[in-house]
């Protein structure tokens, strides 16, 4: 039995990811950072049958502890502060997070399990300001927010471990990648969870930044299993995950609301508080090496990620509790 530690299992990613592995018949641990509360609610359905650790990416030590313990055949570092309008106001932390967490867990690997094999999460959002389109593994980067710089410095640290030191260490560039799972401050969730609410009359209106703004966008369920055939190559490579598609907010907005007989116009107001100081204008990814090398590609397209992600939240609300007047 192969064992995996995922940084970030309490997420959307380490969520499906966890299920994926366990379905595999992995021992699967997962590190939590520790807390006076317990937010475990992507996992509830798991927590019998996965291993939770303390550990934290800003401690070294107790990262190197946590590697002793477990002792991981494959390290999964999903662990980041993922928000990118957060990475404006919190710039400091994220590069602490997302920058040099992912050195952090390097240097643990590297000292105590060196045979073990990692996955760090890299983002679309090294992008930035495309310098060609569509973005394959050879396209320069330019990252447009505090968010996208650290996913750079994360990647770019993992390349020089693993050419360094020898590591077995590779990079997912992963474009959006959505669910139900997905967290309410995400675009594509905040419209389908508006949608849900508008449609039980629970909201009237959705207040939204730029709409022309274009995305990638896929399933996270097919993408954790693009992680895992990552770290099953002979030789470990980096490589892009997307579905070649792109969409502007706008389409998303005219998709979701369809899923539910209206018309967006009559509902999505546009609020220039939502917009970015730097915007990323268009990311679409070229995936043809995923395609060729690990026999990758994706199985959810578009129209039916919205429609499973309408679908959930319209059922999540209607057996939410009753609020008291």
């Amino acid at each position: 039995m192969k064992t995996a530690l995922i940084t970030g299992i309490t997420g959307q990613d380490g969520s499906y990811l966890a299920e994926l592995l366990l379905d595999k018949g992995y021992r699967v641990v997962g590190i939590v950072r520790r807390s006076s509360t317990t937010p475990y609610e992507r996992i509830a359905h798991l927590v019998d049958r996965i291993e939770l650790l303390s550990a934290d990416l800003l401690d070294q030590t107790s990262l190197m502890d946590a590697f002793e313990q477990v002792r991981p055949d494959e390290i999964y570092n999903l662990a980041a502060q993922s928000f990118v309008a957060t990475s404006w106001t919190q710039p400091v932390l994220t590069g602490e997070f997302t920058a040099i967490g992912v050195t952090r867990m390097l240097e643990a690997m590297r000292r105590v399990v060196p045979k073990a094999r990692f996955y760090q999460a890299s983002s679309s959002e090294m992008f930035g300001l495309v310098q060609e389109t569509p973005q394959r593994e050879a396209t320069p980067f330019y990252p447009r927010s505090p968010y996208g710089v650290a996913k750079l410095y994360g990647h770019w640290i993992t390349v020089n471990y693993r050419e360094s030191f020898g590591l077995y260490a590779t990079s997912g560039i992963l474009f959006n990648h959505e669910s139900p799972r997905r967290g309410l401050e995400f675009v594509t969730r905040k419209v389908t969870d508006g949608v849900a609410r508008i449609k039980l009359g629970l909201a009237k209106e959705l207040r939204l930044g730029n709409l022309e703004a274009r995305r990638d966008w896929g399933f996270a369920g097919d993408y954790v299993e693009a992680m895992w055939r990552m770290l099953q190559q002979e030789t470990p490579r980096d490589y892009v995950i997307g579905t070649g598609e792109t969409w502007s907010v706008r389409q998303l907005c005219e998709e979701a609301f369809g899923c539910v007989g209206l018309d967006y116009k009559d509902f999505v107001v546009t609020d220039k508080k939502f917009e970015r100081p730097a915007e990323v204008d268009l990311l679409v990814a070229d995936p043809s090496r995923a395609a060729k090398e690990i026999g990758w590609t994706p199985t959810v397209r578009f129209a039916g990620l919205v429609r499973m992600m309408v679908d959930a939240d319209l059922e999540r609300h209607r057996h939410a509790p009753a609020k008291p007047a």
